[in-house]
């Protein structure tokens, strides 16, 4: 019971008060995301002339983001479910932070979507006159019954710790709180039947998401292999975007670990041997990671094709910068740093994988732009601005929008539950998770 109560002093404190570094740092994220929103208003109004997309790119900034925090999502359903149903010990401190990262990206990532559309006031169309024919239609599917899902799987992880929180006399929070907590636990008492009820309720749950997250993300990378668009038709899409995806979400963990480990003081529970291990994880997806990409583009190479030809040369020479970082770089790089025993610090750890998160953002934008600017029919009208994208201010006021609203919404998480589950960590034997 002392190792319980020094849990909850450990894991609590930022619930309890709030310094003036969290106001300042919120704050800031709050001025980009209002910044965001003048943008937006702009745009509405404007119309998508305010950005850099045209008749040949009608894609840019808003679908890479999309799919980038879809991608997000879908990692982070994937490494929480099967570190749950697998029973990894260490997995105890950081599963949460998957969890969180699952849920966060998938309110954010559709919001992209709408900023492309033309008329937001026909957006109900898609819901009471969808067309099954379209992939469109498939995505909105997939994205209401992954959100649903998600939701319920967060949920049932945080049940434990609600009644943990209600029933903790000595923690001193708001009374709405309080009062917060003690509906949220729906009564959960701890009984043998409830423990036994909700393990298999997220067990259950585990399973579903990691099925619904790679369905899903398959279904959205066949919207661009249905496509007749060079270097989109391929069959391999599927699977590459699930461990793109894997690959991002898991970069995306570490670096969350290093944030909440630091301002927290969580060294004693988030241990170097946490930072190993995913980044072993992040080694060995980039491996798989960077066989999808040679894979895909040594056949569209092999293949000849002369607009696929076309696309690669254009890669190769307008985008030469942008290719070796996303391809190279951001995969090799991160694998020399963890495979290293000498180089396998936290920071190092860290830095690798900010190099692979920012790679693979870079990787979907020269998915998707090179692509929309070699299209099959030649362009009419050659004037630079038609057929190059180049990005306006609006497109990067609202991506970093999308950045500070999933820093504030974290934020806000962890001010009303703590980032490492009380509950899993609770009765355990904590030589072995911090071992």
């Amino acid at each position: 019971m002392q190792a319980d109560r020094k849990l909850l002093y450990d894991l609590t404190p930022e619930l309890t008060r709030t310094s003036t570094r969290w106001y300042i740092t919120f704050f800031i994220f709050f001025a980009f995301f209002a910044f965001g929103i003048y943008a937006l208003i702009l745009q509405i109004d404007k119309g998508h002339i305010v950005t850099g997309m045209r008749d040949n790119v009608v894609w840019g900034f808003y679908i890479v983001n999309f799919i980038f925090f879809m991608g997000l999502s879908y990692s982070g359903a994937l490494i929480s479910g099967v570190l749950h149903l697998f029973h990894t010990a260490w997995r105890k401190p950081v599963i949460r932070l998957a969890e969180l990262i699952t849920v966060i990206s998938l309110v954010i990532g559709p919001f992209f979507i709408f900023f492309c559309i033309g008329r937001l006031d026909r957006l109900y169309f898609l819901f009471i006159y969808p067309r099954i024919q379209s992939p469109i239609t498939w995505d909105v599917i997939a994205i209401s019954t992954d959100l649903v899902g998600c939701f319920i799987y967060l949920y049932l992880s945080f049940v434990e710790d609600f009644a943990i929180l209600r029933d903790f006399d000595e923690l001193n929070v708001a009374p709405w709180k309080k009062k917060l907590y003690r509906i949220l636990s729906l009564g959960y008492s701890g009984t043998p039947r409830q423990r036994k009820l909700l393990s298999n309720a997220r067990t259950i749950m585990s399973a579903m998401i990691i099925a619904i997250a790679i369905i899903v993300y398959s279904v959205l990378a066949w919207i661009f292999g249905v496509t007749l668009q060079p270097g989109w038709h391929s069959t391999i899409f599927g699977p590459y975007f699930v461990i793109a995806a894997v690959f991002s979400g898991t970069g995306l963990l570490i670096i969350l670990m290093w944030i909440f480990r630091k301002i927290y003081h969580l060294e004693e529970y988030i241990t170097k041997r946490h930072f190993v291990n995913v980044g072993v994880l992040l080694t060995i997806i980039a491996a798989f990671y960077g066989y999808f990409t040679f894979s895909d583009y040594l056949t569209k190479w092999y293949g000849s094709i002369k607009m696929d030809s076309i696309l690669i040369d254009k890669l190769f020479n307008q985008y030469y910068s942008l290719f070796i970082f996303a391809n190279y770089i951001g995969i090799l790089l991160p694998g020399i740093i963890i495979a290293i025993p000498k180089f396998r610090t936290i920071p190092n750890i860290t830095i690798a994988a900010i190099i692979a998160l920012l790679a693979l953002w870079v990787n979907r934008y020269i998915i998707v732009i090179p692509t929309l600017e070699t299209p099959f029919l030649p362009v009419q009208d050659p004037r630079p601005d038609w057929i190059k994208y180049t990005p306006t201010w609006v497109e990067w006021a609202l991506t970093m929008a999308g950045v500070s609203i999933f820093a504030m919404l974290f934020m806000l998480v962890s001010k009303i539950a703590p980032v490492i589950s009380i509950s899993e960590m609770q009765g355990k034997d904590q030589s072995e998770i911090m071992k």
